[in-house]
């Protein structure tokens, strides 16, 4: 860490301090949080991290990086899981202080907002004034809105209310030669040129640093019906997402598929939790209906849609939440997965998406030919079928060496993203490509589409400061991701 301090321009440091009192300026030891990712795979060095506390101040030192060639990495909770928000040289922003909530246009069902608010202050506030924010992920209470709109955040209700990219009327952005792009806009309909918001969202933080947005509100749920079904397969699992999407229609609002070694992980590292089920299946799906309406009746049709799915054998088991707190048990089951995983040693994720039509037979023939590769290996497919998004995890053998598990990172990549490109997938659903994917991606990016987005870095950030070597390769020395470090 002293060595990339010392390499900082000493007058750049100078002229920073005066931008920034001491209690938002850190060095030393104290940047050891802001180096390294949530699950530790990536751990990079800065010579510093500011704690701006407004767009002004963001916009002052990114103008002062242009001007001494620093490289600049922008944070938010820092929860990411493909090394996007890892540095590696220069400094980092991090939005945490920027925390306000600016105002909320009830009549435009529209929050105005700092890029460093939490998701899940950004969804009490709404629901303080009887809105839901609907964009819900296991890391909402650490997450934050910038973070989630830098890499197009999708969760749990993506099937109901879309990705954040839709959930985003306007936003403020400092690009990367220290203007402000001010589109705070809460317009619905806005034709004049293009659309200069969603070149940010997604692109995570390499055009631009998100400062605030306008979020996009909706009628609080007044009514629920959620329940645990058991299958003995995908293809069972996709059938009853079809009868449910066909007579339910939008008030299905959650779909979520789970294996059995995903359920017996969370009951065996999880507190307070316990088997929903009486019987025990290969496959479980957790199911949500959701409506503004007290009186909608979603008890009696969901419970009406499952009896008709037993009798046509889609299902062998299901049981309806008879209250608030069985329903958080069964949110539970499923949000704890992923957390849970670590206790069973290494694990190499794929964050993928496929048509919903190919959900089934990805499963079955990836999956197939993981096994092949690596006998033992225990796979845990879970995510959010009702939009086809997978998380496609292999966990290491029952006592194999970690680090000899992990060093098999880029075999189990060929063999997933393979079979997803394959069937018109995605190898980056809702993750980003980060520095984990970022040599992937020309090897499945049509090759036009790749050219563009060089255009346009280049375009926006020619000199490659705002968090260089992440997402694309334009060249130079790049930090490298190596499994299991």
């Amino acid at each position: 860490m002293t060595d990339i301090q010392n390499s900082l321009p000493a007058p750049f440091m100078a002229r920073a301090r005066d931008l920034f009192a001491e209690a938002d300026l850190l060095t030393g030891e104290a940047l050891a949080p802001y180096l390294v990712e949530t699950r530790g795979l990536h751990r990079g060095a800065a010579g510093a991290v500011f704690l701006p506390r407004g767009t002004d101040q963001v916009a002052a030192l990114m103008r002062l990086a242009v001007e001494f060639s620093v490289p600049v990495v922008a944070q938010g909770g820092n929860t990411g899981l493909v090394g996007g928000g890892v540095p590696f040289g220069g400094v980092v922003i991090s939005l945490a202080r920027m925390n306000r909530i600016r105002a909320l246009d009830a009549p435009n069902a529209a929050l105005t907002l700092e890029a460093g608010v939490v998701l899940q202050h950004a969804q009490e506030a709404a629901a303080a004034q009887g809105y839901l924010f609907p964009l819900s992920l296991a890391s909402e209470g650490s997450c934050t809105i910038g973070g989630n709109i830098a890499t197009n955040a999708g969760g749990t209700a993506v099937l109901r209310y879309g990705n954040m990219r839709d959930l985003v009327l306007g936003l403020e952005a400092v690009l990367p030669d220290g203007r402000i792009f001010n589109g705070l806009s809460a317009l619905r309909k806005d034709n004049a040129g293009y659309d200069l918001k969603h070149l940010f969202i997604g692109s995570e933080g390499t055009l631009g640093i998100v400062t605030a947005a306008v979020l996009k509100l909706f009628p609080a749920p007044k009514s629920r019906a959620t329940a645990m079904v058991a299958a003995t397969s995908p293809e069972k699992i996709v059938t009853l997402f079809a009868r449910l999407r066909a007579a339910a229609g939008d008030a299905l609002t959650t779909f979520e598929i789970m294996p059995r070694f995903g359920l017996e992980i969370v009951l065996k590292h999880a507190a307070n939790t316990r088997d929903p089920l009486e019987s025990v299946a290969p496959w479980y799906a957790l199911v949500e209906l959701s409506a503004p309406d007290a009186q909608a009746g979603l008890g009696a049709l969901l419970e009406t849609l499952l009896g008709a799915a037993l009798e046509e054998e889609e299902i062998t088991d299901a049981v309806l939440a008879a209250s608030e707190a069985q329903r958080a048990d069964f949110w539970r089951l499923r949000e704890q997965l992923s957390e849970c995983q670590r206790h069973e040693g290494g694990s190499i994720k794929h964050d993928v998406s496929v048509p919903i039509s190919r959900v089934a037979d990805l499963i079955a023939e990836a999956g197939a030919a993981c096994l092949a590769a690596m006998p033992g290996g225990r796979l845990c497919v879970f995510g959010h079928i009702g939009d086809g998004n997978l998380h496609f995890n292999v966990s290491q053998p029952i006592g194999m060496d970690k680090a000899v598990f992990l060093a098999n990172w880029h075999v189990f990549n060929a063999i997933v993203h393979e079979h997803v490109v394959a069937r018109g997938g995605s190898i980056a659903a809702e993750h980003g490509v980060g520095l984990i994917k970022r040599d992937e991606l020309p090897r499945y990016k049509d090759p036009v589409a790749l050219d563009l987005m060089v255009t346009i870095k280049r375009a926006l950030d020619p000199r490659n400061l705002l968090n260089p070597g992440k997402v694309l390769d334009l060249g130079g020395e790049l930090p490298q991701f190596t499994p299991g470090r």
